[in-house]
């Protein structure tokens, strides 16, 4: 039985890897519309970026590689400070060096000119990583926390109203916008009767911190900004942001007299707070083993599943079936991290429910039931 679920494993695990290289080349936008019940998210795309061209020349595409390699080192590390590093900047000069491919295309359904052209620039990850890790700048995974967004905008007159489509939706489309440039999973509230009845517009201006989790518990979000802005009659921005995070909340303010710098501040600020948390510092990596016990692995369905599960976590570089016990299966993985980020990585998706944790013949020993 051992023998048998090792080799599966072994054909499994491939699948999985070239599955999620064949996704790496899919860019999908890194936020998701109004919906409730979210989790930590994956965003796939990250070393892909498309850049407007005015033409396919040499010198033109040369411009769209050095834009996209910025935009791409912001996403992968959740930070623009590191655009800053010497070696950074002179890898965005030669942004060539590091393109695994390129595509021309032509949208006729956005941007400000009809028929504007694009160039689709897909890095190459290793290479990337690579680069990174020589300059000990962390890499931050593909599986990333959400943050559910709850505003209140005040009219020079007084009148409040809850942030939707038809009260800012220019203030949604920029952090949408934001979300996929930067790799954040943005959501939205529904603002249904439960919303409104639970949370209404003068507790987000209060900031009232057990409101706001409460009337948020429904979403399951990883995180929380709650702000108020107040439009003045002299066409200022002036408001309060409320970060809501592993327990902790953080307030600050916000003033500005235009509405994109306003907004950017506070996304930049949790983008960078929540990459840091959870990103792979270099520093971290080396050889470390782990055991992971698993019970309610009920069938090969649920072994299927832990497989695929297993080897989308980025700091798995390899795992080995130990022992099968009935419906436990303990697993010893290789990792490029700490015990404390695997903690951290498998409590963005709740699908392991921590038991214990201990440690035992050298090693730590972490104790999940599988919760699918």
């Amino acid at each position: 039985m051992l023998a048998e679920l090792q080799y599966h494993f072994r054909m499994a695990t491939s699948s999985v890897k070239q599955l999620l290289r064949t996704l790496g080349m899919v860019s999908l936008l890194g936020f998701l519309p109004l919906a409730p019940m979210s989790h930590g998210l994956p965003v796939i795309g990250l070393y892909q970026q498309r850049v407007a061209v005015e033409n396919e020349s040499m010198a033109e595409r040369n411009r769209a590689y050095q834009a996209a390699f910025q935009r791409m080192i912001i996403k992968v590390t959740g930070d623009e400070r590191w655009l800053d590093r010497a070696r950074i900047r002179s890898a965005a000069a030669n942004a060539g060096d590091y393109v695994q491919a390129f595509a021309y295309a032509t949208d006729e359904a956005t941007g400000l000119i009809a028929g504007q052209r694009f160039i689709e620039v897909q890095f190459s990850a290793p290479l990337i990583n690579q680069l990174l890790t020589a300059e000990d700048i962390p890499v931050w995974g593909s599986n990333r926390p959400s943050v559910l967004v709850w505003m209140v905008l005040q009219d020079a007159t007084g009148q409040r109203s809850l942030l939707n489509q038809e009260t800012g939706p220019e203030i949604i489309e920029y952090m949408r916008r934001f979300g996929e440039e930067r790799g954040l999973p943005v959501i939205f509230p529904l603002l249904d009767i439960e919303d409104r009845r639970n949370l209404p517009p003068d507790a987000i201006w209060a900031q009232d911190e057990l409101a706001i989790k409460a009337a948020s518990d429904r979403y399951d979000a990883d995180s929380i900004l709650a702000g108020r802005l107040l439009f003045t009659a002299t066409g200022e921005l002036v408001g309060l942001w409320q970060f809501l995070f592993m327990d902790e909340a953080q307030i600050f303010d916000g003033f500005d007299s235009e509405l994109e710098s306003y907004l950017e501040q506070p996304l930049s600020r949790i983008t960078a707070q929540l990459s840091g948390y959870f990103a792979l510092t270099p520093d971290e990596q080396g050889d470390r083993s782990i055991r992971l016990q698993v019970d309610g692995i009920r069938n090969f369905s649920d072994y299927s599943a832990l497989v695929e599960y297993v080897n989308g976590i980025g700091l798995v570089q390899t795992a080995n079936i130990v022992t099968v016990d009935g419906e436990r299966l303990e697993l010893l993985l290789d990792l490029r991290g700490s015990a404390d980020q695997l903690l951290n990585r498998i409590a963005l998706d709740r699908d392991l429910l921590l038991v214990d944790s201990d440690e035992s013949f050298g090693s730590p020993v972490l104790h999940y039931r599988w919760m699918r």
